[in-house]
């Protein structure tokens, strides 16, 4: 767990000093930062998706995934605890949700998460999981700086999920293709453009309600490719 921990710090550094330099980032300024991060979720995305090879599991599992996902209202629950979170610490950030969820997507469903979690979870150096902490800082930085302090806890969901797929590794890694990983990391990246889309404004996305395609295209990468 050593990689998620320092991880976590990385973000909460990064985060603290997105805050400091908030209060002196005028309004348009904002608006810029928010479009170029928005721009570069969407490359993100886009790079990670073409990876896919299993066409075909991946839509199926998008579309199961996503039927999943509205029928718990998954994005209606996170938000609502976003929201009882910002009430108990007393925030008055009118941006706490959208950094809470932008953040916790942004830092956990890229490759290196999957990855580098499997990679420290099966026993090896977490050099995938140190090098994300450097690069996350740094996003953190400007996440925070525009989106406020809900940026520093995302940090909460990333150590659930993040060090529960490090426990996954260290129990079944093993026996887990790296064809199974890297389709995984397929369907994460077509996620990651639908966060791109929401934060340009292009349209609202309800991404979180997706979440459950990355269970749904393990278990038919099982069936069908194994």
């Amino acid at each position: 767990m050593i990689g998620t921990l320092v991880n976590v710090i990385a973000i909460l550094i990064g985060g603290s000093l997105g805050l400091l330099f908030r209060a002196r980032i005028p309004d348009r300024m904002f608006k810029i930062v928010f479009q170029a991060i928005g721009i570069f979720t969407l490359y993100l995305g886009v790079n990670m998706a073409l990876k896919a090879n299993e066409l075909l599991l991946m839509v199926f599992s998008l579309v199961v995934g996503s039927l999943i996902g509205e029928f718990l209202r998954l994005e209606d629950r996170v938000e609502y605890l976003s929201e009882l979170l910002k009430r108990k610490i007393g925030s008055k950030d009118d941006k706490f949700s959208t950094g809470f969820v932008t953040s916790f997507m942004l830092f956990c469903l890229g490759a290196m998460t999957i990855l580098g979690s499997m990679e420290e979870g099966m026993g090896k150096e977490p050099t995938l999981l140190l090098t994300k902490s450097m690069m996350d800082g740094f996003s953190a930085v400007a996440l925070a700086a525009v989106m406020g302090v809900g940026v520093l806890f995302s940090v909460i969901p990333l150590l659930i999920y993040q060090g529960g797929l490090t426990l996954l590794a260290a129990l079944f890694g093993g026996v887990i293709p790296e064809a199974i990983i890297t389709e995984m990391a397929g369907v994460g990246g077509v996620l990651i453009i639908g966060l791109g889309i929401s934060i340009l404004e292009i349209k609202k996305i309800k991404v979180l309600n997706m979440l459950p395609a990355l269970l749904v295209e393990v278990l038919l990468c099982y069936i069908f490719l194994t």
